[in-house]
């Protein structure tokens, strides 16, 4: 791994763990062990960290995300979405948790806002045609939804510090953009 992704790497592990208050270019430069002005070096400015923080979060996410979304029924999708919903709040809760605080700053912090949107609309670039693919009347208005609903089910899930079982609104979601389909009847 370069120094690069080592600093975004121990970025992404402070802000899920300590929050945004815990993010300096210095404590980055300490929990990734690089040498003292690293993190600065790569990244100026913490708004310039920030937005690294964010493309590096949806880049290891995406072969994940991909691997989910190729559903050959709607019944598929649900499964693969619970699935990745599972390694989200499990294996990846810290970047989770990070994505949070980060859309909180979001309200205040335009910068962030955009980064952010960036990477949802990744994530639905792959979403949307998944769902078309099963024949959702509106592929679009539907990830919009499921993205929605997983974020609010992420931020119960964290906050609480207690498990959700993200299947039955995912259910009512793939169906109800599936209704009046041959794959949603």
């Amino acid at each position: 791994m370069s120094n690069r992704d080592r600093a975004l790497a121990a970025a992404v592990e402070l802000l899920g763990t300590e929050g945004l208050r815990g993010l300096t270019h210095a404590r980055v430069d300490d929990r990734a062990d690089l040498p003292k002005g690293s993190t600065s070096n790569y990244f100026r400015s913490r708004a310039a960290l920030l937005d690294g923080v964010v493309d590096w979060m949806v880049r290891k996410e995406v072969p994940q995300v991909e691997t989910t979304l190729k559903p050959a029924s709607p019944e598929d999708l649900v499964d693969e979405l619970c699935r990745l919903y599972e390694f989200m709040t499990g294996p990846n809760a810290v970047t989770v948790t990070a994505r949070m605080v980060l859309w909180v700053e979001a309200a205040t912090n335009p910068q962030v806002r955009q980064a952010l949107l960036r990477g949802r609309a990744t994530m639905a670039s792959m979403l949307v045609p998944a769902l078309a693919g099963l024949g959702a009347r509106d592929p679009l208005a539907a990830s919009d939804t499921l993205g929605a609903c997983v974020q609010g089910l992420f931020l119960q899930q964290l906050g609480r510090g207690e498990a959700i079982d993200p299947r039955p609104l995912v259910e009512i979601i793939v169906r109800g953009a599936l209704a009046g389909t041959a794959s949603g009847t």
